[in-house]
């Protein structure tokens, strides 16, 4: 699984030491889930990105994880909600970052 975590990782930003970016693709939500404890434990914070249809499986893969799989050990921070251009003249398109710290 921890394989095809690699093709979801579009930037590793380095925000410190122990944050990690990961972009979610639109994939089965336990699948990613899994994908995203593994790097959650060798990172502190990961933060989810996700664009048009891929929002809900970051949506869904965020509450699996802090309710359910980390239920008190995890928390999210933050939220952002964006958007942004295709182009010029081109549709919006809304972007989501989601923050998840584990906590112990």
């Amino acid at each position: 699984m921890l394989s095809g975590i690699e093709e979801n990782v579009l930037d590793v930003r380095t925000h410190s030491k122990d944050r990690k970016l990961i972009v979610i693709n639109p994939r089965p939500v336990m699948e990613c889930s899994l994908d995203i404890l593994t790097e959650l434990i060798k990172h502190k914070t990961v933060t989810l990105r996700a664009r048009g249809d891929s929002i809900p499986v970051a949506v869904a893969v965020a509450n699996v994880i802090t309710e359910n799989i980390l239920k008190g050990n995890s928390q999210i921070p933050e939220i952002t909600v964006d958007s942004e251009s295709q182009g010029i003249n081109g549709p919006l398109v809304s972007i989501i970052e989601i923050t998840i710290t584990k906590t112990n």
